[in-house]
């Protein structure tokens, strides 16, 4: 039991106390320049970088309480709920299980920067990476906050609410069942995540439950939080170096603008629950489609989002997620396009 005692804090104590302090100084230092620059007069910062700055804290204010969020429901899931409670509720057969994870966001409210910590959790509690997947892509959309929120702003009977409600469905399942169909699961996470998992639970007899729940905290934070600001800092460099009047120039075009409102919703990364207002006054200018694309396509695939997963699927698991689930949204928007 010490052996592997031992052999777990050699394998995380360092990378979670270096990605905590890494994380959290970074996001300190933002919120640090962004309050001083006001005041230094002649020597304030360029237009650009104070733009640059105020886009990423407001990503990371938007972000910060739902991942907080996403790592206490992960250690519920992992540490306070008995395995048979979420077990039992799952059919055996394999498509009626994934079917029944892609509703679990309803009982889980958390957006997608939350979901990735969440999904995590499933992991280690026994899904496996697919069932895990389709959670993960299923929860933004499929969840009561998502759901009141584009209905209130399309109304819950438009065509861009039932593409976005369905297609987020869809997706979610169709990306569990292609990877449901890889034969070495354990190959489509990171090498340190994997490790995570195989490792037995050494505390197991050792620590209470409140002791558990404070060392996953840690590491959940130390594996998280650099990414997301990271992730904040890239999707503020971007909108900023993007000239936005060249994404609302294609948006009349049925084809350009669905790549248009693909590319905005890669770089904004604005969170699942409220990107239906955010993106309600381009409604006019835009056509359905492509606004349904934007609201299925950003909480699955954006800047963010990739950089939170990353720390849990491999590179390559990305670009195929990112490839396969461009061309469904791209469908999606096509056939609302013609059809609305």
């Amino acid at each position: 039991m010490g052996t592997r005692v031992e052999e777990r804090k050699r394998v995380f104590r360092a990378p979670t106390i270096t990605g905590l302090v890494v994380g959290l100084l970074g996001i300190s230092a933002v919120f640090a320049v962004r309050a001083l620059t006001p005041g230094l007069g002649a020597w304030s910062l360029p237009n650009q970088l104070q733009d640059l700055l105020t886009l990423s804290i407001s990503v990371i204010v938007e972000s910060l309480p739902f991942v907080i969020l996403g790592i206490l429901l992960s250690i519920a899931v992992q540490v306070w709920i008995p395995d048979r409670w979420i077990m039992r509720v799952l059919p055996s057969n394999a498509f009626l299980r994934r079917t029944v994870i892609s509703f679990l966001g309803i009982f889980l409210p958390v957006c997608e920067c939350g979901n990735v910590p969440l999904a995590r959790g499933l992991i280690v509690k026994g899904f496996t990476v697919s069932e895990s997947m389709t959670f993960l892509l299923a929860a933004p959309i499929l969840n009561p906050i998502t759901i009141l929120t584009t209905g209130q702003a399309f109304g819950f009977g438009s065509w861009v609410f039932v593409a976005r409600i369905v297609g987020g469905f869809a997706i979610a399942n169709i990306l569990g069942w292609l990877f449901s169909k890889h034969p070495d699961q354990d190959s489509l996470l990171t090498d340190r995540f994997a490790a995570e998992c195989r490792l037995p639970d050494a505390h197991e007899h050792d620590q209470t439950r409140w002791q558990k729940s404070v060392e996953l905290f840690a590491r959940e934070c130390g594996v998280i939080m650099p990414a997301m600001f990271i992730g904040a800092l890239v999707a503020g460099l971007v909108q900023v170096a993007v000239p936005r009047a060249i994404l609302l120039g294609l948006g009349s075009n049925p084809v350009w603008s669905i790549l248009a409102m693909m590319a905005l919703a890669f770089v904004i990364s604005v969170c699942s629950t409220v990107d239906a207002f955010f993106i309600l006054p381009f409604a006019s200018t835009f056509m359905p489609g492509s606004i349904a694309v934007f609201l299925v396509f950003g909480p699955i695939v954006d800047i963010k989002m990739l950089t939170l997963m990353r720390t849990t699927f491999t590179a390559r698991v990305l670009v195929r997620l990112t490839v396969i689930v461009g061309l469904l949204s791209t469908l999606i928007g096509l056939v609302i396009n013609y059809v609305a």
